[in-house]
């Protein structure tokens, strides 16, 4: 029987809403430091949530240079992933290389779509509604909607809102000539597209996958749809600790976006080439619920069945996980059911190993929140520490674990499994352990 190929870490990036250099964000993450502020890049004041985890000050220029110039009319999600690349690509020592094969450099995003061109949109809705049609009731009148509409929007954005237009731009800025995919499989995205793209690696169809994630949806459409789901936080008088997870008085996520990539490498290759290897891929699963496309089955059974799905991948007992980066969104349904899902699966172990959420800091940015996550478990892995999980003041009975609360811990770290869980049912767990010389 073939050796399985073996997948393995070399470069890391992020665009967060506390910065986009990679080791001043994890020095803030390990302080407690808060990116949730009142939201900017929309008129939130009349919404039941006015804050968010935004991105500030954000460039394409710093990290593309004269590059940008090729993604100026790129949307933001894009412009993130793309930034995120390019210092993952630069951490693993691959820009200027020239022994790459391009038809073996794939890409695979967990990519969320771009933000609308909202007001043209609705300008166009304004003009085109007939309030006397339908009985009185009112009716878009589509011919005016559409007159309007070749007037007002843009081409180029409406195909930039398209969810694969990240993994374009980034396949044409690296020349990535092999696998290209994305997917989009709500907060389950990141994850899942780098465990699918350490699959591609194992079979041999890439020897470098760029993957991870990007997302935006702080404006009018993703508050509202998130508001009307009563996922959201309304804890407007406190933002900053608004995103409480497994606390008692949780009510609801908040709203990030950013982006993480990791270069993911074939074991072998990354050695010839003389690459510093950060971390290896070790186990991966995905389940679906099928249940409800906006609950979790109360059981857990996803969670738990894609958790041992990982661990049996990676060959690895619950014994042997010193970390768990947990979905940990901050809705009373999600940490419950997360913190049952890992109790079914670790017995009694549950209770020892150690679980926190970045998202307590960082809100959660949908699509490419697994994607960030798996990059602090490469660091704690290197560094010895733990996030903490913010915020958090009540102990809930039915989350009754262990989760890291409000201070960085020191602690041996050699295998992290993080969890991301999407609405629709997706289930996501992926393993990273300490990298082997063998």
């Amino acid at each position: 029987m073939a050796t399985r190929r073996r997948v393995v870490v070399t470069g890391m990036g992020w665009i967060t809403p506390l910065g986009d250099e990679l080791e001043s964000v994890w020095q803030r993450l390990l302080k407690g430091d808060s990116g949730v502020a009142p939201t900017t890049l929309f008129d939130a004041s009349t919404f039941p949530t006015t804050f968010a985890a935004e991105v500030k000050g954000f460039s394409i220029e710093k990290h593309l240079g004269e590059g940008a110039a090729r993604h100026h009319r790129a949307s933001r999600n894009t412009q993130f992933a793309l930034s995120a690349a390019s210092v993952a690509w630069k951490n693993a020592g691959l820009a200027g290389c020239d022994a790459l094969d391009p038809n073996r450099v794939g890409v695979y995003l967990g990519g969320g779509e771009g933000p609308i061109d909202f007001d043209n949109f609705v300008a166009a809705a304004v003009r085109g509604w007939d309030p006397a049609a339908n009985g009185g009731r009112g009716d878009l009148d589509t011919r005016i909607w559409a007159e309007v509409a070749a007037s007002r929007l843009d081409a180029t954005r409406e195909l930039e809102q398209d969810p694969n237009m990240a993994v374009g731009h980034i396949a044409c800025h690296f020349n990535a000539q092999g696998p290209t995919f994305n997917t989009l499989t709500a907060c389950a995205a990141s994850t899942q597209a780098m465990g699918e793209a350490t699959n591609v690696i194992r079979r041999g169809d890439a020897d470098v996958v760029i993957s991870g994630g990007a997302h935006s949806m702080i404006h009018p459409f993703g508050a509202t749809g998130f508001n009307r789901l009563t996922a959201l936080s309304t804890r407007n008088d406190s933002c900053m600790t608004a995103s409480r997870p497994f606390d008692r008085t949780r009510d609801g996520f908040v709203l990030g976006e950013g982006s993480g990539i990791a270069i993911l490498e074939e074991y072998e290759h990354a050695r010839r080439r003389g690459a510093k290897i950060l971390a290896e891929v070790a186990g991966f699963g995905s389940t679906a619920d099928a249940f409800r496309v906006t609950d979790i089955h109360e059981s857990g059974r996803g969670g738990i069945a894609a958790m041992r799905l990982a661990l049996q991948d990676a060959g690895l007992t619950p014994a042997d996980i010193d970390y768990i980066s947990a979905h940990g969104t901050g809705t009373e349904e999600n940490d419950k059911i997360e913190s049952l899902a890992i109790q079914g699966v670790f017995g009694e172990q549950a209770r020892k190993v150690p679980i926190s959420s970045i998202k307590s800091m960082m809100g959660h940015l949908i699509a490419a929140a697994g994607a960030v996550e798996l990059i602090t478990c490469v660091l704690a892995i290197r560094d010895g520490i733990l996030p903490p999980t913010t915020n958090y003041q009540y102990e809930d009975v039915n989350c009754p674990l262990d989760y890291v609360p409000n201070k960085a811990r020191k602690a041996t770290v050699n295998s992290c499994l993080s969890n991301s869980f999407g609405f629709g049912g997706q289930n996501d767990t992926i393993i990273i352990t300490r990298p082997r010389d063998h």
